[in-house]
């Protein structure tokens, strides 16, 4: 017997039909125990994919529109965190991770999250003025419903794998990956195991420019490879990542999002993040493709790497069963560990994705242009004095 083999418009077809077999990447993991990838190939059509946690490369292009008489805003804000205004004369962008000058707590996330919400957030902007836009200063509330667009648009999000965070040292750390209690009494992580996007389609045959992705509750798109993209990361048995490998760029219309799955976050000590769903439906295309789906989370494994020491080297492999479990064994010890993404969100994610594919709501397309084959991240390197 010959491969298995289904094309994207075979499998649309069947969709059309209503006889697809459409399934979570988890109830696919399942059918690893008794299914081979022939098997699996023949059965399942689409596997959909999804991930919840804070995603700090985030932010949002917002239009608020033209007052009159119009302003070219320079100096911008919003419920008093400062807004990025050097776009045009009434376009700005929103990072994510900005804080209030007086309360760290309170961000861009925070002002997303609003707005998503349909709440009023307080715009303050200045300007020089000049003959075309004689205005210098505005002052008013905008709701979504008011500006023109709103638009998502993260430079990296959706990481491949990330490495699990300890801390040797005698001190507590606050950290992007949470509180590090000292001397290896705790170990945080944050990937949601079988269920993350680009684990089950590691080598994103299926994923690329124009691919649809589910985005804060809305149908956004892969506008790119997502910054800090590296496929030189080396990877286990099954070709997944140790680290934190290829990233995506998406964007999508942020009026049409939900704050169930756009949240602000705030890590003690170190700053606010948004938290983001993202998921995809992945086409079993072949064998091979089945064979990806089918990852369990004793199947896949990262680095745990202590936190306390520059460079964070690499202390051990650690795999998403035994990280789920609630403790893993470190150096002869039961170490506490803690997920900062949500399993359960990320769950209920390729549910409600699961869904919308069955619907036809959420379209089942190739990508216009495949993401790179080959790309490396380097490091800043700090020039103190070209005089010399």
């Amino acid at each position: 017997m010959g491969e298995t083999k289904k094309s994207w418009e075979e499998i649309n077809q069947k969709l059309a039909a209503g006889k697809a077999v459409v399934l979570t990447a988890e109830e696919t993991a399942e059918l690893a125990k008794t299914e081979t990838p022939e098997e699996v190939a023949k059965k399942v059509d689409v596997v959909t994919t999804g991930t919840f946690g804070a995603m700090c490369s985030s932010g949002m292009f917002i239009n608020f529109g033209h007052p009159e008489p119009p302003i070219r805003m320079e100096l911008i804000t919003l419920d008093g965190v400062p807004v990025f205004g050097g776009v045009a004369a009434v376009d700005a962008y929103i990072g994510a991770t900005e804080t209030h000058p007086d309360d760290g707590r309170f961000g861009g996330a925070h002002i997303i999250e609003k707005l998503i919400r349909g709440e009023e957030v307080f715009l303050k902007a200045h300007a020089k003025g000049t003959d075309c836009y004689p205005r210098r200063d505005i002052e008013t509330y905008i709701h979504k419903d008011r500006v023109n667009e709103m638009i998502l648009t993260n430079p990296r999000n959706a990481y491949q794998n990330y490495p699990a965070a300890t801390n040797s040292t005698h001190k507590t750390l606050h950290t992007y990956m949470g509180t590090l209690l000292p001397s290896f009494m705790n170990v945080n992580y944050s990937t949601s195991g079988c269920l993350s996007p680009l684990l089950n389609d590691p080598y994103l045959r299926t994923i690329g420019i124009g691919s649809p992705v589910f985005l804060g509750g809305a149908i956004g798109s892969v506008a790119w490879n997502g910054t800090q993209f590296n496929t030189e990361k080396p990877v286990n048995d099954r070709g997944i990542p140790l680290s934190n490998a290829r990233t995506l760029m998406l964007v999508g219309n942020a009026k049409e999002m939900s704050a169930d799955w756009i949240r602000a976050g705030y890590y003690e000590k170190y700053g606010v993040t948004m938290y983001v769903g993202v998921g995809f439906a992945i086409p079993v295309l072949d064998e091979d493709m089945a064979y990806r789906v089918m990852i369990r989370n004793e199947d896949i494994e990262t680095s745990l790497c202590d936190y306390g020491v520059d460079g964070h080297p690499a202390l051990a492999r650690v795999n998403y069963r035994d990280l789920m479990s609630g403790t893993i064994e470190l150096r002869g010890k039961r170490v506490r560990t803690a997920p900062l993404s949500s399993y359960r969100r990320a769950r209920l994610l390729a549910e409600q994705l699961k869904t919308m594919v069955l619907q036809g709501s959420f379209p089942l397309t190739p990508p216009a242009r495949p993401l790179p084959e080959h790309s490396r991240v380097q490091g800043l390197s700090i020039i103190r004095d070209r005089r010399a």
